[in-house]
This record gives structure tokens, C-alpha cells and sequence, in this order.
């Protein structure tokens, strides 16, 4: 495996198309499949990406078996929604970088203002979409974190009074 240093992209590869890095990271981030378009399979964290994605999906599964009281489930479900909110905001800082700086940094074989570092509407479309969504499923994550944990001291006090 490779780490982010050594993560560079080859000059011997096809430019890589900021529209498609910034939707793969929206629909496809929690899976690591940006980081793969963009660095290669050989990149650490595109294979680290799905455990925290696992672990909220399991979460999920855990509150529909044994409901929200269960604690191990709202411990485990907001790792997904943090890690879907974090690949949304790299979908908006793929989608929001100069295409010179999109073409230096991933396509450095082609001119700086060459065409898989232009913003389309396309790209505009993953900006919006991303943070929509993002900055819905991060306040969704917080605000059932916090709830569940309130919750919780609010038994444990009423438990410690009796």
C-alpha cells in the first residue's frame, strides 16, 4: 500500500476529470472510489474509507433489531453519516478547485487550463447536490448523537436517584 505521499499521479495515465472525481466522492466516497480514480488502488485511505461505513451500516442494522435503545447502535450509526458528510465536502472541494489548480496537482501532464479541470454543470450539479445532502446527513448525525446521549445521562440519573 501506498501512503498519500506516494500517492502521486503518474504522468503516463489519463487526465483525471474533475466533474468525475467530485461525483464519485459524492456518490461513491463512502466506498473510497474517488480516491481510487484518483490516486490508484494502491491509495490507504480509499481501502480505509468503507470500516467507519461498515460500522454505521451495522449500527443501522443493530437499531432495527434491537431498537434505538440499544446502545451499541447509536454509538455505530453516526459513522456512517459522518463519513457520507465528509465525502460530500470533498465532493465540494473537488468541484470548487481552479482548474489550474485541479491540472496541476492531478493532471500534470496536460496544460493548466485544460479541459479535465474545467467546472461544467455537471460539476456545479455535484457541488450542490453535495452539500444539500452533506450538510443534511452531518446536522442528522449530530443532532441524533447528542439526542441518544442526553437520553442515555437522563436514565442513568433517574437509575442512581432510585
Amino acid at each position: 500500500m501506498t501512503t498519500r505521499a506516494e500517492a502521486v499521479p503518474d504522468t503516463a495515465r489519463a487526465p483525471r476529470s474533475k466533474t468525475l472525481a467530485a461525483w464519485l466522492a459524492f456518490l461513491g466516497g463512502p466506498l473510497g472510489l474517488h480516491r481510487f480514480y484518483l490516486y490508484g488502488l494502491g491509495d490507504m485511505t480509499g481501502w480505509l474509507l468503507p470500516i467507519p461505513t461498515a460500522l454505521g451500516l451495522y449500527g443501522i442494522e443493530r437499531a432495527r433489531m434491537y431498537g434505538l435503545d440499544d446502545g451499541w447502535s447509536w454509538v455505530l450509526i453516526p459513522f456512517v453519516g459522518f463519513t457520507i458528510a465528509g465525502c460530500a465536502l470533498m465532493a465540494i472541494i473537488y468541484g470548487l478547485t481552479t482548474p489550474e489548480r485541479w491540472n496541476a496537482r492531478h493532471n500534470p501532464q496536460v496544460a493548466a487550463d485544460a479541459l479535465p479541470g474545467r467546472t461544467n454543470w455537471f460539476t456545479i450539479g455535484a457541488v450542490v447536490l453535495a452539500l444539500l445532502v452533506g450538510a443534511t446527513v452531518l446536522m442528522s448525525s449530530i443532532v441524533f448523537s447528542f439526542q441518544r446521549y442526553f437520553e442515555h445521562q437522563i436514565e442513568e440519573g433517574r437509575r442512581i436517584s432510585q
